[in-house]
This record gives structure tokens, C-alpha cells and sequence, in this order.
């Protein structure tokens, strides 16, 4: 087990897939409220479970009554994937995976988590958001390399101006592209495998579909 990689489990939709199973094998696991529901699915016992705990069934916390709770006020400044974020932290984490952290039916939750990632991605922490269909990774300034079905979509989403951009190993390339905000140019690509980035300025979020080979 790595001791630093965590998952936190959280009220979005989530599909158990084998690429999800082997993204959480061998981590700690916190879940976020109404998240727990994903944890039996998942063959996961989280360590910490937090939260106001207004989205989670009577029954629920039943069927866990092992598992430590810290439950907070409703009337709080954070959401309740935010707290499970910092509990994580505070055990050491330098790896997330936040999954149910995309979809669902609450909009505003799933696009705080995509920001959320980013500024985590910028204080050093490597994050992974996912609904087991869609996976979405924070880039910034720098490489990153991505291992992505042959065939399978993506798309990047530029949260401001993004200048040097390149894109290797997918069948639309880009090299030292100035994307500017507000642009469709990066949306629905396609990959040949590994998909490798670069980026000399601007933030940006990487959406790919792993299961989807429409592209293909």
C-alpha cells in the first residue's frame, strides 16, 4: 500500500470499471459524506468517513458502523469533499483520487472539483478526478504523459490563455500552440495510446473518456 496515495470518495456518479479498480488498488481510502454509497461497489473499507452527513440514508451509516466518522455542522465554509481533500493532507497524501467527483446532480460540486484540482495540482499534489466513464487531470506549466486506450476521446479545457501547448502520441497534434481562452480548438481529440503534453503558461484540464473508442 502507498501511504500517500488516497482516494476520496465522493456523491458523483461513479461506474466501477477494471481501469478504476486499478487506479484505487493499494490505496487509503476517506469518504465524503453520500460517497460511502460508492464504497461497497468498490471493495473499499475508507479509514475515515466525514461530513454533515445531510445526503447520507439512515441506512447507510448502518451498514458501516466501524468506520470512524467525524461529522460536521451543515453550516459550514467547506463542502464536504473539500474536508475529506484535507483529511487526506493532513495523513500525508501527495496522491488523490477523487472518485464521483465528476457528473451528478449537482453541476456547481462537479466544476468546484475540477477548479479545486487545479490549485491542488499547483500546490504539488498529483490528482486524478473520476466517474470510471470520464477521468480528468489538471495541466499546467510543464510534461505530463497520460496512458490512454488506443482509439479512446479527449479533450483539453483551457481555464485561461494557454501558450506552448503541444500534444504528441494523438491523431490531432499540436506543437507550441497558442490556444486562447474561450476556445473549442482542443475538444474532442482522439488517442493513439500514451498521450504526451507540454505547456509553457496558463492552467488547463485535461477530460478524457477512457471506455469511449468512438474514435477509433
Amino acid at each position: 500500500m502507498d501511504q500517500r496515495a488516497f482516494a476520496i470518495l465522493m456523491g458523483g456518479a461513479l461506474v466501477p470499471t477494471g481501469r478504476l479498480a486499478a487506479q484505487l488498488d493499494g490505496v487509503r481510502v476517506i469518504a465524503a459524506d453520500g460517497g460511502m454509497r460508492h464504497a461497497r461497489a468498490l471493495g473499499l473499507t475508507p479509514e475515515l468517513w466525514v461530513g454533515d452527513f445531510d445526503s447520507t440514508p439512515d441506512a447507510l451509516i448502518a451498514e458501516w458502523p466501524d468506520v470512524l466518522r467525524e461529522p460536521y455542522p451543515p453550516a459550514k465554509n467547506e463542502t464536504d469533499g473539500e474536508i475529506a481533500v484535507a483529511a487526506a493532507l493532513e495523513r500525508g497524501a501527495k496522491r488523490l483520487i477523487l472518485a464521483g467527483a465528476l457528473g451528478g446532480t449537482r453541476s456547481d460540486h462537479a466544476f468546484m472539483h475540477l477548479l479545486y484540482a487545479a490549485k491542488l495540482a499547483e500546490d504539488g499534489i498529483d490528482v486524478l478526478l473520476t466517474s470510471g466513464d470520464e477521468e480528468a487531470y489538471p495541466l499546467l506549466p510543464g510534461h505530463r504523459a497520460i496512458d490512454l486506450p488506443k482509439g479512446s476521446l479527449f479533450s483539453i479545457l483551457g481555464l485561461d490563455t494557454l501558450t506552448g501547448l503541444s500534444i504528441k502520441g494523438a491523431r490531432y497534434p499540436l506543437e507550441n500552440f497558442h490556444l486562447p481562452f474561450g476556445s473549442s480548438r482542443t475538444i474532442s481529440n482522439v488517442a493513439e495510446g500514451a498521450v504526451r503534453f507540454t505547456l509553457s503558461s496558463g492552467r488547463a484540464l485535461i477530460l478524457a473518456r477512457p471506455q469511449d473508442l468512438s474514435g477509433a
